[in-house]
């Protein structure tokens, strides 16, 4: 018998762990004096690994069910909150942040909320689906028209491929990834003041609450 569909609404109520490689990606990207946002952590298997590499972690998750029997083995400094990432205030002394969701549908209101908070990097995999990122929130971005042509990943969680004339593609410009304020997906007109004339490129696989 089928299983029915999840709607979309739903994708980020749901949780299922990552192998250990996709782990490994993430821990490679930990600082040891870095406070930690881990959104939507599940288990805690992410977390607790984070743990012992930076100084704090504060692991935001909604269903506490997930976690609730392994409460009394975990790191002294590992700080479990409930609550709903869309709406809970983000801690103001966060330097990095993990979001584990490929099929996360609110990217742009985490990605607020995280500069918001003066969050300066955002690990993740939800903009590309496969891999980890990793983002700087404070590096300057700009609009779809500004790039000439090749790959591109928005605020807004959108990517994709800007067309231009096959001659021009070379290697450099096949693993460039422009970082953009607003593109077709979301248009981001409210948003341009965010906006910098200057537009950067990465590669592309790369206390209390």
């Amino acid at each position: 018998m089928l299983k029915p569909r999840i709607r979309e609404e739903e994708w980020e109520w749901t949780w299922a762990p990552y192998d250990a490689p996709t782990y490994q990606l993430v821990l490679e990207q930990i600082e040891p004096g870095d406070i930690v946002l881990d959104i939507g952590a599940g288990d805690l298997r992410m977390s607790s690994q984070i743990a012992a590499r930076a100084r704090w972690v504060y692991a935001l998750e909604i269903n506490d069910l997930l976690w609730r029997g392994m409460s009394s083995a975990l790191p002294a400094n590992l700080q479990v909150i409930t609550g709903d990432a869309r709406v809970i205030p983000f801690a103001d002394n966060i330097t990095t942040a993990v979001l584990l969701m490929r099929h996360c549908t609110h990217f742009s209101l985490y990605f607020d909320k995280l500069q918001d908070a003066g969050c300066r990097r955002l690990i993740t995999n939800a903009r590309w689906g496969v891999g980890v990122e990793k983002i700087d929130l404070d590096g300057p971005r700009c609009s779809y028209d500004m790039i000439p042509f090749g790959w591109y990943a928005c605020r807004c969680g959108s990517r994709g491929f800007k067309p231009g004339p096959a001659e021009a593609l070379t290697e450099i410009i096949a693993d460039r990834v422009w970082e953009l304020s607003s593109c077709p997906s979301c248009n981001h007109t409210t948003q341009m003041h965010r906006s910098s004339n200057t537009a950067s490129y990465t590669s592309r696989w790369g206390s209390s609450w």
